[in-house]
């Protein structure tokens, strides 16, 4: 534990003493006794190794390294594949400490503030904020109830005891209350009604808002017309999604094949694109309904595609060519380009020139805070 929050430390993860304090005194292993690592397996599909600490070394290793462990398969998806091992869907897991001891700093929590965490998993996050500020100022809820469970019996064991509960977290704690800080360790779209509805005056959020194409740890801050502004932090995070039940995420559109017509040059390449994340940011503010995946041709060429459910694509390949493959009208494409070049043409600022806003009517739009360049997010 003491090393890990040295390293911590060192890496510029934790920023002050406090944080230190805790992460050196809170047992991670307590909380992660098994986890599942991936491989891939011959035919391309992640097959889940389940691992413990029946080599107790290498499980105290890895459960002190600087790594995310995912904890749980979605039951439905799960299937047995050998001895230990299955293939399914993660749905739950450890945060990587760097990251989570980032967010626990970005929060801004002080002595006395009550805090509400979306998202209880493992129980380590909610043990943290325990040690930090007692736990009878900690609240946090899960969507699975089997994991609010254990976590509930692993703080007790430890001596912590916050308020645990079960239930869909975009609708804040059930029964009521409200929160100087609410922490969120699961991605959403849009900031839920119920956590503004839930923050005392002065308080703020910390979510990681998933847009699509790109998204980031933010930090959203109510002002007085009830719009809410959200910046982005120094910690970037990519977290699980917030399910509306314990059992199921949606499964991934299929990706659309696309034969080589409508080829023509491209500005911008897949090395552009996977380079920037500042530039992917910008895509996902202009093109809102859109994702970017990764894929595969039939010829075996890796490529960055971006796509809508309207069946428009594009996609151009890994390796830096500069040629672009399209279907539909070709303004999916068009918008990406245009949205490199202004981006260039800014001299590619980051992502602290950048903000997202709620207004109270629920809509949100991103805008550049140097330009005042604006993009709809709609509600």
């Amino acid at each position: 534990m003491r090393a890990l929050a040295a390293d911590l430390v060192r890496d510029g993860s934790i920023r002050s003493p406090e944080w230190e304090s805790v992460f050196a005194s809170v047992p991670r292993h307590h909380f992660v006794p098994r986890w599942y690592e991936a491989a891939t397996d011959p035919r391309g599909i992640t097959v889940w190794n389940e691992r413990d600490d029946t080599d107790r070394e290498a499980w105290l290793r890895t459960v002190y390294s600087d790594a995310t462990l995912v904890t749980g398969l979605e039951p439905g998806t799960a299937e047995r594949v050998g001895d230990r091992a299955w293939t399914g869907v993660a749905t739950s897991s450890s945060t990587q400490p760097g990251l989570m001891a980032g967010m626990l700093e970005d929060l801004r929590v002080g002595d006395g503030h009550r805090v509400l965490e979306i998202g209880t998993g493992t129980g380590y996050n909610a043990a943290l904020l325990s040690a930090r500020l007692g736990d009878c100022l900690v609240h946090s809820l899960d969507i699975a109830p089997e994991l609010v469970e254990t976590a509930g019996r692993r703080l007790a064991a430890l001596g912590f005891r916050p308020a645990l509960a079960h239930g869909d977290g975009r609708a804040g704690f059930p029964g009521g209350g409200r929160f100087d800080r609410i922490i969120a360790t699961c991605s959403v779209p849009r900031l839920p009604d119920a956590w503004i509805g839930q923050l005392l005056p002065g308080g703020s959020i910390l979510a990681d808002l998933d847009l699509g194409i790109a998204g980031g740890l933010m930090r959203f801050t109510p002002e007085e017309d009830g719009t809410v502004l959200g910046r982005f932090t120094v910690t970037t995070g990519q977290f699980m999604p917030a399910r509306a039940d314990a059992l199921s995420y949606g499964s991934a559109p299929r990706v659309p094949y696309a034969p080589d017509s409508g080829k023509r040059p491209s500005r911008v390449t897949a090395d552009a694109i996977r380079g920037a994340y500042p530039f992917r940011l910008l895509l996902a503010f202009a093109l809102p309904r859109a994702e970017l995946v990764h894929h595969t041709d039939d010829d075996g060429t890796w490529s960055v595609q971006l796509q809508t459910s309207d069946g428009a694509w594009a996609r151009v390949p890994l390796g830096g060519e500069s040629y672009v493959t399209e279907g539909g009208d070709g303004a999916l494409w068009r918008e990406a380009e245009a949205t490199w070049s202004w981006w260039n043409e800014q001299g590619r600022p980051d992502l602290d020139r950048f903000a997202v806003v709620r207004k109270p009517d629920g809509r949100m739009h991103a805008r550049c805070l140097s330009t005042q360049a604006r993009w709809d997010l709609g509600t």
